[in-house]
């Protein structure tokens, strides 16, 4: 998750969220250098990069480590709603994920 670039510092928080998991946590976070890596890693791993300036802001904080507090339960399970839409959208559409129609 990034805050928008016209920022003079940009900042990043990335989260992970398991199945086993009781809330999403707070795996990495940063301003400047730091986030441009964050941001850098995660397009490189194929994980997607939301800009919300606002929620950026109260994820950073929080410390590593911890888990989202339940203030933030709605706003990060849309967005985690967001992502599994877009990795539906993309399954769908890749043609390997495709039956052959003409068999």
């Amino acid at each position: 998750m990034t805050a928008p670039r016209s920022e003079t510092r940009p900042r990043a928080v990335a989260l992970a969220y398991g199945a086993s998991d009781a809330a999403p946590r707070v795996v990495a976070k940063g301003h400047g250098a730091t986030a441009e890596s964050i941001i850098q890693r995660a397009r490189e791993s194929g994980v997607y990069v939301h800009e919300s300036p606002e929620l950026v802001g109260l994820l950073m904080h929080l410390d590593l480590d911890a888990r989202i507090p339940q203030s933030l339960y709605c706003a990060v399970a849309e967005l985690l709603a967001w992502i599994y839409r877009l990795e539906q959208r993309a399954t769908a559409d890749s043609p390997a994920e495709r039956p052959d129609k003409g068999a």
